[in-house]
């Protein structure tokens, strides 16, 4: 096969679920500890998808008061079936168990969460029988601790399991073999799981059998998909879920990340939706040719009120607890108390951004951030009538630089585009962050990373860069926030 070069979903959008209803199709991923929780897509043509809500958008369904970086929502299976859209997933920081909601429209409202007591596991998945049994597989543990998927008959109303977990299939010798996704598919049953783990060895490979619970026969063609040792600029391909059109015809969607610089490579936008056509040659999928935008995409997104788009979230709460309306027309962002530090953004989509922001630090401390986490950031920060540029890479966190003077009212500006210069190493680093203030004589830089410092690789864990406001001390009114980004040239 050759592999998408383009994402169909852009920048952090990891685990992609799809499933079909009527003409349309809609698409679910994982959100860790940010919340609105589970972002929600709609398309007719498996490549321009639209944001249309949350499956988790209220505190009665997420909580992630225990969520550190990379916790909270796992990946989630998202089903239509019997008139209603089904979404199971997995909480990591709260009971650490499985969670169901349902929903007419997709767009919500969704009901409070259904909890599925169940031994401990992620990945879950719902299939149906044509006599209505429901069965939920998940990636859990055999009796020696081995990572295998196990499945169970659940009753999906109350939540639980009608019979004891049984295992299905240990993959075909990868390592965390998971994301299971179950279909009837003619007269068999076929089960595509992903292996490797979620890093350069990931791949999807397939079994079927003559009912939900197996006995699974590997498929001939065993990894369907994997990157592993190509040349291209997407790696760690795998999580993959299959979707038929009304035509008959079927397409997969699965992550990938796109690893730029040198030698390792790293990846900064984090694992991306990609897609793909899926062929059968003798009764087994496989996939087919890409399917993607022909051109690079480009994005314009403004704040021009109280309202916030349906791409922004926050950092361990929803937005709502950390930004409000401000008496000016704009936003009022306040520190947490006890956690000290609020975040609320947006997912960094594009290669190449430019993100400013103006804000009055009369009464605290904040700005503008980029992050992967709260100990891998790059931030501009104004307060006590100054500014900094600040890059916190674990446990180091160093003053890129500061102006000689400013006002408590501030434009500031964070850009990422491709290295422009020598590699301040031995190899180039997939991007460089430049970090600076707006002036009445045009933009000045404070300080400039390689962007390599803020990358899933050098920060570990599941998710991609965020941009957005930040608020370390009391409260910062924001007057206006925009972002652009593009894949092309800048």
């Amino acid at each position: 096969m050759r592999l998408p070069e383009r994402p169909v979903i852009s920048g952090f959008h990891p685990d992609p679920s799809v499933c079909r209803a009527g003409d349309a199709y809609y698409l679910a991923c994982s959100s860790f500890e940010y919340a609105p929780g589970v972002p929600l897509f709609r398309s007719e043509d498996l490549v321009h998808w639209e944001q249309i809500g949350h499956a988790l958008d209220r505190p009665s369904q997420l909580s992630l008061d225990r969520a550190g970086p990379s916790g909270g929502i796992y990946a989630p299976t998202l089903r239509y079936h019997d008139g209603r859209f089904w979404m199971i997933t997995t909480n990591f920081s709260d009971r650490d168990g499985m969670l169901l909601v349902t929903a007419e429209d997709p767009a919500g409202p969704w009901s409070d969460p259904v909890w599925i007591d169940a031994p401990p596991g992620v990945d879950p998945d719902l299939a149906w029988d044509r006599d209505g049994t429901c069965h939920v597989s998940w990636s859990g543990t055999d009796d020696a601790g081995r990572t295998v998927v196990v499945q169970a008959t659940l009753d999906p109303v109350g939540g639980k399991l009608l019979d004891a977990p049984r295992q299905l299939w240990g993959g075909t010798g990868g390592k965390y073999p998971e994301a299971p996704h179950l279909y009837r598919i003619g007269e068999h049953w076929y089960l595509v799981v992903a292996e490797g783990g979620t890093e350069r060895g990931h791949a999807v490979t397939i079994a079927r059998g003559p009912s939900p619970s197996g006995p699974f026969e590997p498929g001939p063609h065993n990894p369907v998909l994997t990157a592993r040792g190509l040349g291209t600029t997407v790696q760690n391909t795998g999580h993959a879920d299959l979707v038929q059109r009304p035509d008959g015809s079927w397409a997969m969607v699965f992550l990938g990340v796109r690893a730029l610089g040198g030698t390792p490579h790293w990846h900064v936008l984090g694992r991306e939706t990609y897609a793909c056509e899926v062929v059968w040659e003798d009764g087994w999928p496989r996939p087919g040719d890409p399917i993607e935008p022909r051109s690079p995409t480009e994005l314009t997104e403004e704040l021009t009120g109280p309202d916030l788009p349906l791409s922004w979230v926050a950092a361990g709460r929803f937005p709502a607890e950390v930004l409000e309306p401000a008496e000016s027309g704009g936003l009022r962002m306040t520190a947490v108390e006890g956690d000290g530090r609020a975040f609320a953004g947006r997912r960094q989509q594009h290669l190449t951004t430019r993100t400013r922001v103006t804000v009055d630090a009369s009464h605290g401390a904040g700005g503008l951030e980029l992050r992967v986490d709260p100990r891998h950031a790059v931030t501009v920060e104004a307060g006590d009538g100054a500014v900094r540029a600040v890059a916190t890479i674990g446990g180091v966190r160093a003053v890129l630089g500061e102006p000689a003077e400013a006002g408590p009212v501030v434009t500031l500006e964070l850009r990422t585009a491709p290295p422009s210069g020598p590699a301040p190493s031995h190899v180039p680093g997939p991007d460089e962050i430049v970090a600076g203030v707006v002036t009445a004589d045009g933009f000045r830089e404070l300080g400039r990373l390689d962007g390599r410092y803020l990358s899933t690789e050098t920060a570990g864990g599941f998710t991609g860069r965020l941009v957005g406001l930040t608020c370390s001390r009391g409260h910062l009114t924001v007057a206006s926030f925009t972002h652009r980004g593009t894949d092309g040239a800048a």
